[in-house]
């Protein structure tokens, strides 16, 4: 790293971005004894910088005065560190007077390290006044950083969210963003090679616990925690996840539930998205840049919180186009257990023995018991929650087949067309095409032009050469009936 230098790291929550920026500080205090056996030990010159540390979970913004108050007790705190007495009257001077003071006293350039910059940001982005005042208290702190680079060794940034650099980091138009760049794709998170490495016994333990091979065991891991990615090729774990795996020696939804994501709930339902287009969209780079309060895109939200993540980069389109998809069954199916108790107001008393139900219903080829069981669900769904539009169907259905545990594959492209879902069982896959109607529509029209299009477009050629018997399923939605079709 050079002098001067401006980075930033986006990572999602629970990603270790606390503990790199504590390596960072200990790396440039030069505290090169906590690194004897490891990679850094003898690779790098170590001299002693000052090291100031800026964590937004301990700085409180509740309002704009707070948060100024908060900011200018904790330079004060840095300066009394130093023997420092600083006169300048607000933040923004007073943290370019506390960075040269610093640097004069010590002989030293400084290092300065941002924990969380966003945090007084996105924890309001369902208040967008307060949201909006913390922003611009923000770019008014930060704003100082260039005119006091003489005096800088490093900036380092992380957060969950990268905001639009005219909303906060205007004045900082050096820093250099290197949340996608590939040189740093894994530096949060496991890495496979790691997870087998640094976690052999945890892993054998585990396999002793659960009565399970470790090939077979290593899959089960890889399934519900592995997948992010910010290349689109190399893939990493969710580390809080691993590590809460291997202390607590079961499966379970663990990064998911350290915090419900009520606001993404509301906002996907505000927008009465159809949560199917959530898998495999395709962005432009450009959409990464693009996160501001004011108009939030639902895709860069869900992509920065890590909800969604990079699973293919198309390098032959100019610009390039990077597919998003869920990183894992852990955030797959807890994300959908919450999208569906949001939609429908069933907890989750409700919704996994209705789940186990159909699973077993689909199974021993039971389609009206398993259409009366979901016809039970929506009925439930009060009159406020009812949204009639077809997304909204299509969306409860994909949901409920999700936490059922099935295979299932959305807009499966043919050469005749999409099939709006494929069912894949042990023994049977169903062809499912979906038909919507206002309330009172004829039923039987609606799942005759269902089976009708999956014919006229021969959808099961695709399948031609699958062992396992091929099912035509014709679903219409009439208000909140439910009828359906089999062939």
């Amino acid at each position: 790293m050079q002098a001067g230098e401006y980075l930033f790291l986006s990572r999602p929550r629970r990603f270790g971005k606390s503990l790199l920026v504590s390596t960072l500080s200990e790396i440039f205090s030069g505290n090169q004894a906590l690194f004897q056996g490891l990679y850094i030990y003898d690779k790098i010159e170590w001299q002693e910088y000052p090291v100031i540390i800026i964590d937004f979970n301990h700085i409180s913004y509740s309002n704009h005065e707070v948060f100024k108050s908060s900011l200018s007790y904790f330079l004060d705190k840095v300066a009394n560190k130093y023997d420092i007495v600083l006169s300048a009257p607000f933040i923004r001077e007073k943290f370019a007077e506390l960075i040269e003071k610093i640097s004069e006293k010590t002989q030293q350039k400084v290092v300065i390290l941002v924990d969380e910059y966003d945090k007084p940001i996105v924890n309001y982005v369902d208040d967008i006044q307060r949201a909006t005042e913390n922003r611009e208290i923000l770019r008014d702190f930060f704003g100082v950083l260039k005119s006091s680079d003489a005096f800088l060794r490093l900036v380092f940034l992380t957060g969950v969210s990268k905001f639009a650099r005219v909303s906060i980091f205007s004045d900082l138009n050096n820093i250099r963003d290197i949340t996608l760049s590939k040189q740093f794709s894994t530096l949060c998170g496991y890495t496979q090679a790691e997870l087998e490495k640094s976690f052999d016994k945890h892993i054998q333990s585990l396999c002793f616990e659960m009565g399970m091979k470790k090939p077979k065991l290593l899959n089960q891991i890889k399934l519900w925690y592995n997948g992010y990615s910010w290349n689109g090729k190399d893939t990493v774990y969710n580390p809080f996840s691993i590590l809460n795996l291997f202390v607590e020696q079961q499966f379970d939804n663990y990064w998911f539930v350290s915090g419900t994501p009520t606001f993404l709930m509301q906002l996907i339902k505000k927008k009465e998205l159809d949560v199917t287009i959530l898998e495999n969209q395709k962005v432009s780079k450009s959409l990464f840049d693009s996160f501001q309060i004011e108009n939030l895109n639902i895709f860069v939200l869900l992509f920065q919180t890590g909800y969604l993540t990079i699973s293919d980069i198309d390098t032959k389109e100019i610009p390039y186009l990077y597919t998003l998809n869920y990183p894992n069954l852990e955030v797959k199916h807890a994300f959908m257990n919450y999208l569906f108790e949001s939609f429908t107001n069933q907890g989750f008393e409700t919704i996994q023995p209705a789940a186990k139900s159909l699973r077993q219903y689909l199974q021993m080829d039971k389609l009206d018991d398993f259409m009366n069981v979901i016809r039970s669900l929506f009925a439930k769904i009060p009159y406020t929650l009812h949204i009639e539009e077809e997304a909204y169907y299509h969306s409860l259905f994909y949901m409920i087949l999700v936490l059922m545990g099935v295979e299932i594959d959305l807009e499966v492209l043919t050469d005749k067309g999409r099939i709006d879902g494929v069912l894949a069982l042990e023994n049977k896959i169903y062809l499912i095409e979906f038909k919507y109607g206002k309330a009172g529509s004829n039923m039987e029209k609606l799942t005759k032009k269902a089976l009708k299009q999956i014919k006229d477009k021969n959808y099961g050629e695709r399948f031609l050469n699958e062992s396992r018997q091929l099912i035509y399923l014709g679903v219409g939605f009439a208000g909140k009936e439910i009828g359906y079709e089999i062939v």
